[in-house]
């Protein structure tokens, strides 16, 4: 049975070309609407499967306000639209599309975006699938009994055997190498190699070649072939952490490997097919960097096929008592020490503690207590090494204005709840600019889990 779709669209060409795209390949094209009025009439005689919407329509009301009543319905939706400014896109994000496509595009974008569409539609709602689900937490080196860590780890073998993308997002130190490389194990490609790209550390002038390759000759420099991070992943998984850190330019590039499946070294007119798997992870407000112009649109909703969450450590107090043990036995018997125990005290002290270095910065205490335990217990815990706390106002000392300046960052940080830009945000309040202030951030050393 083929499946009904509804394009909500008020430019007769556009919605003309759209349907003729759809129907050749398939698709039953049910009706066109140019209006929310047009379109509810067209929704209750023609019962669609899906709708592909526009945001401005005519008449008062625009696609968002449609997107409300489809939620409600249960019909599922994507948007098709050129409209991608900041109130724009936090609107559209609040109704939950399933895709969002921006004009112009070529059909086999279109096409992806459905596939897409659906396996998420047909995952939320139950299909063989998400039976896998139910066969529950089947020791997958992931320790912990947080019901939001085990939704994780049923979602995981749920997405690891397909070839879809996911999108890992966490603070810094949750974990999210380890969540991509239990995907990679859990997949088909599991035989070849998994790729890590650390897209922060990647110079902005050698990202094409890290990524894509050269040639011998290519640029000034280049004295020898240098294969890419893509074609060293060919036929396995490549992980782009940090991928929120790309510029603009390279995102480009990015975008068109990802579409083509394909990739051209520097300096060669060759072109080389790719078979890779695509993880990415980000610890930043993705949504809110495209409503920033740092990142874009197309990108994020290619990446961001089937988002994977992780829970912060203070989010998942009770299984802080089992990491603590696993890291107790494992750096006990990395050093040979006979450390067996951790004190009911130094237990509670883990507890009291908000972790903003999340499972690192407990990794590293614990690590760290071992070496310097003077019998088989940790008896306590000297948690502020890492992560001192701000000085009082009433404390002698005085500051450098360096210290003063990130002690003030990092106080108008919690005040905003670590967010950085946008409505509220810390840039706002110190009345500087997102860059300049993520600028200070890195020179100061403040990193994301500090606050």
């Amino acid at each position: 049975m083929k499946e009904k779709i509804l394009i909500v669209e008020d430019e007769f060409i556009v919605a003309n070309d759209l349907k003729m795209i759809l129907v050749k390949s398939g698709y039953e094209v049910c009706g066109i609407a140019a209006s929310v009025e047009e379109a509810r009439i067209l929704i209750e005689t023609k019962k669609p499967n899906w709708v592909l919407l526009d945001i401005i329509l005519k008449g008062n009301l625009t696609g968002i306000d449609l997107a409300w009543e489809l939620e409600k319905m249960k019909i599922p939706f994507l948007y098709i639209s050129a409209n991608t400014n900041h109130s724009i896109l936090n609107a559209v994000k609040e109704t939950q599309p399933y895709g969002f496509l921006v004009k112009p595009f070529r059909e086999r974008d279109l096409f992806v975006m459905l596939d897409i569409a659906r396996y998420k539609y047909s995952v939320e709602n139950g299909n063989k699938l998400a039976n896998l689900a139910s066969k529950g937490n089947k020791n997958l080196d992931i320790i912990g009994k947080n019901k939001k860590l085990v939704d994780l780890m049923q979602k995981i073998e749920i997405v690891a055997p397909t070839e879809t993308s996911v999108m890992i997002l966490g603070e810094s130190g949750t974990g999210k190498e380890k969540i991509a490389n239990l995907i990679h194990s859990l997949s088909a490609k599991k035989a070849k190699p998994l790729v890590v790209v650390n897209c922060a550390a990647l110079p902005e002038s050698l990202i094409e070649s890290e990524l894509f390759g050269h040639e011998k000759g290519a640029f000034t420099g280049a004295d020898n072939v240098r294969i890419g991070k893509f074609e060293q992943a060919n036929g396995g998984t490549i992980f782009l952490d940090e991928i929120g850190e790309l510029p603009l330019d390279s995102q480009v590039k990015l975008l068109r490997v990802l579409q083509e499946k394909e990739i051209e070294r520097l300096g060669s007119e060759k072109t080389i097919k790719l078979d890779v798997r695509i993880i990415a992870a980000t610890n930043r407000c993705l949504p809110d960097e495209v409503a920033e112009g740092r990142f874009r649109l197309d990108l994020y909703y290619r990446l961001n096929v089937f988002p994977l969450e992780l829970p912060a450590l203070r989010d998942r107090k009770e299984d802080i008592e089992d990491l603590a043990h696993y890291f107790l036995q494992k750096y006990a018997l990395k050093s040979k020490r006979n450390i067996k125990k951790i004190s009911a005290k130094a237990l509670q002290q883990l507890q009291d503690y908000d972790w903003p270095g999340n499972i690192r910065e407990l990794e590293h205490l614990v690590e760290r207590s071992v070496l310097m335990a003077t019998e088989n217990e940790i008896k306590t815990f000297d948690i502020t090494r890492d992560f001192p706390a701000p000085k009082k106002e009433n404390d002698s000392e005085i500051l450098s204005l360096a210290d003063m300046e990130k002690e003030h960052i990092m106080n108008v940080l919690k005040i905003a709840d670590g967010k950085v830009f946008g409505p509220g945000g810390a840039a706002e309040i110190l009345k500087i600019s997102p860059s300049t202030l993520y600028s200070k951030m890195k020179k100061l050393n403040i990193k994301q889990g500090y606050f």
